[in-house]
């Protein structure tokens, strides 16, 4: 009698099935990570290589970039694993008793001798029976076995993932932040570019001290620039609708969408990742850089005559008043995140990679004004889907 409740019990365990793999994650946060890794590593390689290179600013304005989109692939490979793991480990907990009683089966036949086990008090007939239930139940046993086998493996796969992958968004990090720090310093040592006027800084001040809104400064633009060449760049008008966007994030608002508190502006916001760098979409006179109002650090470029690109919302802005930058040069770059004090590039918090999106931590405000009017940039940047 003993040995028909295993047997039954079996039966009972192996109807409820575990889940599979599959269930558990839609994606494979392994090769996501590999992935990952071999993005950064890229990304190094190309840091070494921006040493020789005849227009380092680009080499180095490309690297960063390289990083920002390794750590960004790392991070959702982190986050993936550390879902999966959760999910995995909730789903072991919840069978827990299931579990148990699946041992408890298991130990109960291994500790029956082995006659006993082989004989029935039925006699032939009951014997012959049992034999039957029995091999029809040990296949599925085993096939049992080999699952719950399987998903502690996998759980403890996935943690010695995590670690490995924190491992590489630590190192991917502070390349990033060695990247960032050559790029300031080339930036600084960059003295060939030409320049259609020099900025008037009394002029400047005083235009800033009467500004009560970016219209009005926007228009008082032309009063700082002295000894300007005159003409223009060839301008952006033929690429109008496929600029691209200036960093690289997803939009969060656009144009005449409110805020939280109720306000409307005529530009987008875009999310951003931690320190990303804002390069100019196309070649620029850059009209002004610095804090205005109460929109942070803020970037005026002016691609052609009657046409402003304005960027706020910066932590560092780059390049001399004045300067004319070429596409896909660096104008700035957004802020980091935790402790200002400490003042941290980066951080790596397990718990905010649970949520969605952390990475994307920084706001840039976007608007673009034509005749000193603004225009929804949706008319002239590529925004059809996040980047």
């Amino acid at each position: 009698m003993k040995r028909a409740a295993v047997l039954l019990t079996c039966a009972a365990l192996m109807a409820q099935p575990f889940h599979t793999r599959a269930d558990a994650a839609q994606n494979d946060p392994g090769a996501a990570a590999r992935s990952a890794a071999e993005m950064l590593g890229e990304a190094t390689r190309a840091l070494d290589a921006s040493e020789g290179a005849a227009s380092r600013v680009k080499a180095l304005t490309q690297t960063v970039r390289a990083f920002e989109a390794g750590l960004r692939a790392m991070r959702v490979g982190l986050r993936n694993a550390a879902i999966q793991e959760q999910a995995v480990a909730r789903d072991l907990a919840s069978r827990d008793k299931e579990i148990a009683q699946f041992l408890g089966v298991l130990s109960s036949i291994g500790a029956t001798p082995a006659p006993v086990t082989l004989l029935h008090p039925a006699g032939p007939v009951g014997n012959a029976r049992s034999g039957m239930i029995l091999a029809d139940v040990t296949p599925a046993l085993n096939s049992r076995a080999a699952q719950l086998r399987a998903r502690l493996e996998e759980l403890a796969a996935l943690r010695a993932l995590q670690q490995s992958a924190a491992d590489t968004l630590a190192e991917g990090l502070a390349s990033a932040q060695t990247a960032r720090t050559a790029l300031s310093q080339a930036i600084a040592d960059r003295t060939d570019l030409p320049r259609r006027f020099t900025e008037d800084p009394v002029k400047t001040a005083l235009l800033i001290a009467s500004t009560e809104s970016l219209d009005g400064f926007a228009s008082g633009l032309s009063q700082i620039a002295l000894d300007e060449t005159p003409g223009s760049l060839p301008g952006i008008t033929d690429r109008k609708g496929q600029l691209p966007l200036p960093v690289q994030g997803r939009i969060l608002r656009r144009a005449g969408e409110a805020d939280a508190a109720g306000i409307t502006r005529p530009g987008i916001v875009m999310a951003a990742p931690p320190r990303a760098v804002v390069t100019t979409p196309a070649a620029a006179t850059l009209r002004y850089h610095g804090p205005l109002l109460d929109y942070g650090n803020v970037a005026i470029l002016e691609p052609q005559s009657g046409i402003l690109l304005v960027f706020a919302g910066m932590d560092v802005v780059y390049g001399q008043i004045g300067q004319v930058l070429p596409g896909g040069s660096p104008v700035g770059l957004m802020g980091g995140v935790g402790d200002p004090g400490l003042r941290r590039d980066d951080e790596i918090v397990p718990a905010e990679l649970l949520e969605a999106a952390t990475e994307w931590t920084q706001t840039l405000y976007i608007e673009v004004r034509q005749d000193n009017t603004a225009v929804d940039p949706a008319l002239w940047f590529k925004t059809d889907k996040d980047e």
